[in-house]
């Protein structure tokens, strides 16, 4: 197995390109939102991390809105970290992937975006992406996708959400989107609470068909479907009306994203165990959630 330097170097740049278009969207949004409160905007900060030895191990931006007139709280952040990995790590990662040699070369390189919006509005739905490529010195893969989270669903919302990622997807051949769809399901569930966080999306993990160049494009698309999927819906529901009714069923389905994040996600996980900085790792949570 190379080191795949141009690889990872095209594929961290792609990162933060999307990220970069994401962020800018996001701020045009809270522009066209009228109203007294000034537009949100992005609070970046650099995320760094050590190795034990103290060395440097990589990190990225961490861009945050809090307060927005659209958005509630909004993380987008990208990174790039490399290292070794740990014991508990290193058996998870073999696991998953029945690696050989996990033990005698731990190495590893990660780069992703990862990003999830809590909304004002209760009609607007919350959701989440996530896109990455993962390297060690025995194999590499591609993983992420992004599911919608309404705590007030509305069919034809999830109609679109779904028809953008299956629009992409079949750039990729017409099996995939059933694929990753159903991966989804699966995976955005919730066995303590017998249901799903949301009404799913995309989901892909351990991608690795032998064809870096392939598979580097069907993780680009997965990307680029995420505003044409997700803004419209935002323009659509960010001024509709809403009372404490709505906003109480949001607090108490936030509650189900936290649970989820906590207990179940597998990024949330790898980025705590790997010391990735833990107030990036944790942006996912919402700024307010209630349990009943």
């Amino acid at each position: 197995m190379s080191d795949m330097i141009d690889e990872k170097a095209r594929a961290s740049a792609w990162f933060r390109e999307l990220r970069n278009q994401i962020v800018a969207s996001f701020e045009r949004l809270e522009d066209a939102f009228g109203g007294d409160e000034p537009a949100g905007r992005f609070e970046v900060s650099e995320t760094t991390r050590q190795s034990d030895d103290g060395s440097d191990a990589g990190g990225g931006l961490m861009s945050v809105m809090r307060g927005g007139r659209v958005f509630e709280k909004v993380g987008v952040n990208i990174s790039t970290v490399y290292g070794t990995l740990g014991a508990r790590a290193q058996a998870a990662m073999a696991a998953r992937k029945g690696l050989a040699g996990m033990a005698e070369d731990p190495r590893f390189w990660a780069s992703g975006i990862s990003l999830v919006a809590h909304m004002q509005n209760p009609h607007s739905p919350a959701v989440h992406m996530n896109t990455r490529m993962f390297w060690t010195p025995h194999g590499w893969w591609f993983g992420g996708g992004s599911d919608l989270n309404p705590c007030i669903e509305y069919a034809e919302d999830t109609a679109h959400f779904h028809a953008v990622q299956k629009e992409h997807c079949d750039k990729h051949g017409s099996a995939l989107y059933p694929r990753l769809k159903e991966w989804a399901d699966e995976y955005f569930y919730i066995p303590h609470r017998k249901r799903a966080r949301g009404v799913g999306g995309i989901f892909l993990d351990d991608h690795n068909t032998g064809d870096w160049e392939a598979d580097f494009s069907l993780i680009q698309d997965v990307g680029r479907a995420f505003l044409p999927a997700f803004v419209p819906l935002t323009e659509k529901r960010m001024a509709q009306p809403w009372g404490e009714a709505e906003k109480d069923r949001q607090l108490v389905h936030r509650g189900l994203y936290a649970e989820y994040n906590l207990v179940y996600d597998r990024g949330t996980k790898f980025g705590l165990e790997t010391g990735h900085d833990a107030n990036a790792v944790l942006m996912s949570l919402p700024p307010m959630a209630k349990w009943v």
